[in-house]
């Protein structure tokens, strides 16, 4: 193996945190530098997963959490583990449903046996998995077509986890909205709100019908930074670790009022792309009559959670407003 200067000194990088990420490396990872953290990656790629390589691209930290871009006999890959035992279990239970997800034709992108065959291993105190970088682009929100497209397999998603085999092995968080405490967070959410807007939703929340549906598992995460597309198709849906329980309009209306969002990009996209996602989402899954009121108040609600206190430069308020009279 050829240990040059890119192997050993890869760029180390933080997903989304403004903190030092050499330091922290050592301070979560427990590597004193980045060539001590490649040096463990490529020996324990080779001796579980019976793969050389030749390159690591880049680290990027988040959380507790280490991803590794690696170059490898057998293409691109990436290595992903966490040194949070806590998640292990449920790590583990992830990797057998994005299989699952995979074998059953939906488009994500799914880890690769190790030698053991399983597909999250636990070494040296880490939890880690493997797979394929797929070579496509994020989600662009400003493209119909791929809006469109999202809003299909993100409907064919819901009916897949619906009815995965391992539902209730996979631990999440469920607090499903209901009116009572999306009035009382209105209640206590603070003066920054545009009043309009909260008034709005306090009176339709007074009137809105009980939700018929029932809550299962959902992505969690579902916007641009874990959308991957290829010309007007969805090509990969990435990183289930946020998964958890609610009612699928929950999710639906989440990711339209944060679809255009990234890694630094937090900011609201247009309600023409919001029709979008439900217009592709409609075409698998159509939404009860219930369901399309809810979908109307849970955007709004979820664009008012996002208004900053003090200034709001991406324009959460101003979008809450709009949503207030259109909806």
């Amino acid at each position: 193996m050829c240990w040059d200067d890119r192997m050993n000194h890869p760029p180390v990088t933080m997903l989304w945190e403004q903190v030092d990420p050499a330091r922290t490396l050592t301070e979560r990872a427990g590597f004193t530098d980045a060539a001590a953290a490649v040096h463990w990656l490529t020996s324990t790629v080779s001796a579980h997963w019976d793969l050389p390589v030749d390159s690591c691209d880049r680290l990027v930290l988040s959380d507790r959490n280490v991803l590794a871009w690696l170059s490898t006999t057998r293409g691109r890959m990436l290595a992903k583990w966490s040194v949070a035992p806590e998640r292990f279990a449920r790590l583990s239970a992830l990797a057998d449903l994005v299989r699952w997800l995979h074998q059953s034709g939906l488009p994500v992108s799914a880890p690769l046996p190790a030698r053991s065959g399983a597909l999250q291993i636990e070494v040296d105190g880490v939890s880690i998995a493997l797979q394929r970088v797929i070579e496509s682009p994020m989600l662009d929100a400003g493209d119909p077509r791929q809006v469109h497209a999202a809003g299909a397999v993100l409907a064919r998603l819901h009916l897949a986890l619906a009815e995965h085999p391992g539902r209730e092995r996979v631990i999440g968080p469920s607090q499903p909205h209901d009116a009572a405490g999306m009035t009382a967070w209105l209640g206590a959410a603070g003066a920054h709100l545009p009043s309009a807007a909260v008034r709005n939703l306090r009176d339709r929340l007074a009137d809105a019908p009980g939700l018929d549906a029932p809550v299962q598992l959902l992505h969690g995460d579902y916007r641009s930074a874990n959308i991957l597309c290829s010309g007007a198709e969805v090509a990969a849906v990435l990183d289930f670790e946020e998964l958890r329980r609610d009612r699928c309009v929950d999710e639906l209306a989440r990711s339209a009022v944060l679809l255009g969002t990234r890694f630094h990009d937090w900011g609201p996209v247009p309600t023409g792309t919001h029709a979008h996602l439900l217009a592709g989402y409609e075409t698998v899954r159509r939404l009860t009559a219930s369901e399309r009121v809810w979908w109307d108040l849970l955007r709004l609600h979820y664009t008012l959670v996002f208004v900053p206190h003090g200034d709001d430069p991406a324009g959460w308020a101003g979008s809450a407003l709009d949503l207030s009279r259109h909806s």
